[in-house]
């Protein structure tokens, strides 16, 4: 299969197309969707995805608990209220987490050509070194890294760990003030890549609900992407779906298999409480600091957890 990167690799000297102006609702010049905080993944058995993390990725246990009802309720997925869960972070420390959530998903249930979040991208400090790290371990690479041509500053090592989950690390060569540096051997999540069936509406639906204003639109040959600059060094990244597609299947009472939900933070909470899918609850890991929680549907089907600032 012919990965996103490999495609991008393919498309070197691509025109940019900017994106057509839309009307916002912040105030010109706002963004109010902050840095990636979080990615929340599905995965069948917990055990093996941290023994994996921990071992080949440094990664550390930030806290093992289960799903409350109200955070479960939050996603509209009353089901895993009392599921085991885990949250690993990087060893830098930094405060963006990964959090796997023990989830049943059926034999059939196949996610081909389904829409929502697809890719947790994560900056490392060398993706050769990890990519000979990684040779005997539970993690299925998609070949060494690679390097685009039109972003010379860019090495990705595409990945999938043990519970299914899809993976790119990537090594920023070169300092850049939109990307964050990895500031352990593997760092922290910076960017979180969804598929869409209507690439300018899901740009839109940034721009007018957040203000976040994306980048030009880069048309390759197989499909199109554009990228949103968040707070921090992170970003989202919207892929265009072509051909027959279909949105992501939810188990019953759960959560959409895989990459399920991406955290983000944002200090415009309050504006978006019609849109919550469920009552906001208090932020599970900075509980004193009075912040809260809510999740809403983004276009393509995706889950947007909002962490108030």
């Amino acid at each position: 299969m012919i990965t996103r990167r490999q495609l991008i690799c393919t498309a070197a000297g691509g025109a940019l197309l900017k994106c057509l102006p839309a009307m916002s609702s912040e105030a010109p010049g706002t963004a109010t969707l902050g840095q990636v905080r979080m990615m929340t993944i599905t995965v069948p058995r917990l055990k093996e995805v941290e023994a994996a993390w921990t071992k080949y990725l440094g990664y550390q246990v930030i806290k093992r608990d289960r799903l409350s009802a109200g955070l479960a309720a939050s996603w509209a997925a009353p089901g895993l209220a009392g599921k085991p869960f885990v949250v690993l972070g990087p060893e830098s420390g930094e405060k963006t987490y990964i959090r796997f959530v023990e989830q049943k998903t059926p034999a059939d249930v196949d996610l081909t050509d389904t829409y929502g979040w697809r890719t947790t991208e994560i900056t490392v400090q060398n993706g050769d070194e990890l990519y000979e790290r990684l040779k005997d371990s539970p993690f299925k690479m998609r070949g060494p890294p690679g390097t685009i041509p039109t972003y010379p500053y860019l090495r990705p090592l595409g990945a999938e760990g043990p519970g299914g989950e899809r993976l790119a690390f990537t090594w920023i060569t070169e300092p850049r003030p939109d990307l964050a540096a990895a500031k352990s051997f593997v760092g922290r999540c910076f960017l979180a890549a969804q598929t869409s069936p209507d690439l300018q509406g899901s740009l839109d639906f940034y721009r007018t609900t957040f203000g976040n204003v994306p980048s030009p639109i880069r048309r390759l040959p197989a499909f199109a992407l554009a990228t949103i600059t968040l707070d921090n060094g992170s970003k989202l990244e919207v892929d265009e779906h072509r051909g027959p597609g279909r949105p992501r299947p939810r188990v019953s009472g759960g959560l959409p298999p895989g990459l399920a939900i991406a955290t983000f933070e944002c200090s415009s909470f309050e504006r978006h409480a019609s849109k919550f899918i469920g009552q906001p609850v208090a932020n599970p890991f900075e509980a004193a600091s009075g912040a809260r929680v809510a999740t809403i549907a983004g276009p393509a089907g995706e889950l947007i957890e909002l962490l108030e600032v």
